[in-house]
């Protein structure tokens, strides 16, 4: 298929009513952004990491300095100060409500670390949660070890979840031994049995906690995390063998904390206050049959991300604030306990995606487009054209005054041409002008509607619902420099949304309907589902491509669970990546503090057993071969051979040549 840059048409009339207003409104920025993104003046997309606390950044300044380092296309933006700040947020909501509520116990939240587990990440969290106490979560060895070694504050927790062997509860108890709160959170009756085993063995007193399999489920995507049928848990009647047997061994005091689980990214607080007042139900009962060493309760994650903006329960939105989360679920624990006459419980909670999700962006390069539509028509009629051709033509002309009518007349049409080509008995030339005259009355269609609803926004000019189903099919396609499968696998895998925008040229109108396709081989390796304040937007508005510039697209709010998910579908690998802070006394506000180069060509090979001395090797033996048989040139060979031996440390992504000024 050829790969057509679309060149910019005369916009100017249209460029003089647009504003950055008008652009806030059409990506929703404003309320998915969360006070951290916004428009700027110059028509770029700003940051503000701190929230008016600090400077607020330009994206595209920060692209042009990782581009003077020398980092390439795709490129990953993290923003540390924001990292910052979500901690505080977290963990102020929680001290807040407990103020407010006179609540008795503490709040002592845990990072996850499956949510985003690279190092720059974890410390800069570990870093900011010292003055809250704000500890980490590891749900498997490898993160364990990494928790043992980056947790500091002793005050703070480490909760292990997840499935256990003998060494995963020897490093636990390690932890224990270098003076750290590391509890242990067992997911089945024998796991409790092998803690206190190995427990007496290294002379150590454990922490136990027991997951409870709560019939309370969640909605959303991760819905099946809850519920009986849930992978994780106990039942009641584990629950209860657990305790015996802990209490046969003499060791009912080391049972502290009670968790639960239901998902991720819970879109609705109705779910997590019924989850939250039945686990609090579960630890009352067991305080009152005299588990007086029972002091946490662990409320698990699903604190979601408002990825659209939209405020519902929509799987990519959030009915609630963080606010509201804090205060309804520290509201829900104490009633249930005043209810019972039990303590109020220190209150644990292991938000991950609320934390990280903002943090980090990824830009992505647009480098040519494939149009579904042509800028030009031929819309000629002759005298030998075939009656389908001339019947376009005359709804053409009508189109209009009677949109439905002439879209259903030319869909018919249409249909019956594709239907006497598969049989034989039309033309490729007829065929050809049928589809020009088609696509061109569908388009104007289109944009009549789409016109009418933009003059008249929240009147009765609303499109249908059958004209907003038509986009795709004339939405031209972006080819983005990126894979879907690396860097967006919850979109291609699960349907998550995620905000795309472009991070400049806001103050144009984007008058391109557009879906996003990637450099992959496969065809699922595309974004045709975007936010929309009112369901979700089968196209992107986007500038139309300028020949000899470049054009960005910002995919924001990645940073939880992509980067490491992320797989390796053609070799790509990851990306660039940049981190950047805040600095007052920089000319732009920031500076980048760090680059990660991403992966290079011989290291994904290598990762599936290409070892690139052997591929040099077998190159080099080949052009050996070409040589004596004289279809090489010896120079030649040689220059290919070291072009090959210098490709293999380069990029996997697509580069392209600056154009010269």
């Amino acid at each position: 298929m050829t790969i057509l840059q679309k060149i910019e048409p005369d916009t100017t009339s249209k460029s003089a009513k647009w504003t950055t207003e008008e652009a806030t409104r059409m990506y929703n920025i404003d309320k998915w952004g969360l006070g951290y993104f916004s428009i700027n003046e110059a028509g770029n997309v700003a940051i503000s990491p701190m929230r008016g606390n600090g400077a607020t950044v330009d994206i595209m300044q920060v692209i042009e300095d990782a581009g003077e380092q020398g980092l390439h296309f795709p490129l990953v933006l993290r923003f540390q100060d924001l990292l910052r700040d979500r901690v505080a947020c977290l963990n102020l909501a929680f001290r807040f409500a407990i103020d407010e509520l006179k609540y008795n116990g503490q709040y002592l939240g845990v990072f996850p670390i499956k949510v985003n587990q690279l190092r720059e990440v974890v410390e800069e969290i570990v870093d900011a949660g010292k003055p809250f106490h704000y500890g980490v979560e590891a749900g498997s060895k490898p993160e364990l070890f990494a928790a043992l070694a980056i947790h500091e504050d002793p005050e703070s927790l480490i909760i292990c979840n997840g499935y256990k062997d003998n060494q995963f509860i020897r490093m636990a108890m390690l932890g224990i031994r270098l003076g750290k709160k590391v509890i242990m959170v067992a997911e089945k009756v024998e796991e409790v049995k092998a803690i206190v085993a190995i427990a007496k063995e290294m002379n150590v007193e454990p922490m136990i906690g027991i997951r409870v399999r709560l019939a309370s489920k969640s909605s959303g995507i991760w819905a099946t995390s809850g519920g009986e049928n849930a992978k994780f848990g106990l039942s009641t009647m584990d629950l209860m063998d657990a305790v015996a047997y802990l209490e046969s061994e003499n060791m009912s005091h080391v049972l502290r904390l009670v968790h639960f689980h239901i998902g991720s990214q819970i879109p609705d607080i109705l779910s997590i206050k019924r989850a939250t007042r039945e686990a609090t139900r579960y630890y009352a009962k067991l305080r009152k049959m005299g588990l007086e060493g029972l002091q946490f309760i662990d409320i698990g994650g699903g604190l979601g991300v408002d990825y659209d903006g939209s405020g519902t329960s929509f799987h990519s939105s959030t009915n609630y604030t963080l606010e509201e989360y804090a205060t309804d679920t520290l509201y829900n624990i104490m009633d249930v306990c005043d209810e019972e006459e039990v303590p109020h419980p220190h209150v644990v909670s292991e938000s991950g995606r609320a934390i990280v999700a903002h943090h980090s962006m990824l830009i992505v390069e647009v480098f040519g487009s494939i149009e579904k539509t042509k800028a030009q028509y031929d819309l000629r009629v002759e005298r030998r054209d075939h009656k389908w051709v001339k019947q376009l033509a005359e709804i053409k002309e009508r189109m209009q005054a009677h949109p439905m009518e002439a879209l259903h007349d030319a869909q018919q049409i249409k249909q019956d041409s594709q239907n006497a080509f598969e049989l034989g008995i039309l033309d490729l030339r007829t065929k050809a002008k049928i589809e020009t005259f088609y696509w061109h009355i569908i388009e104007e269609i289109v944009e009549g509607f789409r016109r009418r609803a933009v003059e008249n926004p929240g009147g009765d000019k609303e499109i249908p619902e059958e004209i907003a189903d038509l986009t795709p099919h004339f939405a031209d396609q972006y080819l983005c420099n990126f894979s879907v499968f690396q860097s967006l696998l919850d979109h291609w895998a699960l349907g998550q949304l995620f905000p795309i925008m472009p991070v400049h040229r806001l103050t144009e109108p984007p008058n391109i309907e557009g879906t996003l396709v990637d450099i992959t081989c496969d065809s699922d390796g595309k974004v045709c589902k975007f936010i929309d304040l009112k369901d979700v937007r089968a196209a992107l508005p986007l500038h139309p491509l300028k020949e000899g510039e470049p054009y960005y697209l910002g995919i924001f709010m990645t940073g939880a669970y992509q980067d490491i998910m992320g797989d390796l579908h053609n070799l790509f690998g990851r990306v660039n990546e940049a981190h950047v802070f805040l600095d007052s006394d920089e000319e732009d506000g920031f500076y980048i503090e760090e680059t990660i180069e991403g992966n290079s060509i011989s290291q994904v090979l290598q990762l599936t057993q290409y070892h690139t001395i052997d591929l040099a090797r077998r190159i080099k033996a080949l052009v050996d071969e070409a040589i004596k048989a004289d279809t090489l040139r010896p120079n030649e060979g040689m220059r290919l051979l070291n072009e090959y031996e210098k490709g293999l440390q380069g990029p996997t992504y697509l580069t392209f040549e600056k154009p010269s000024q």
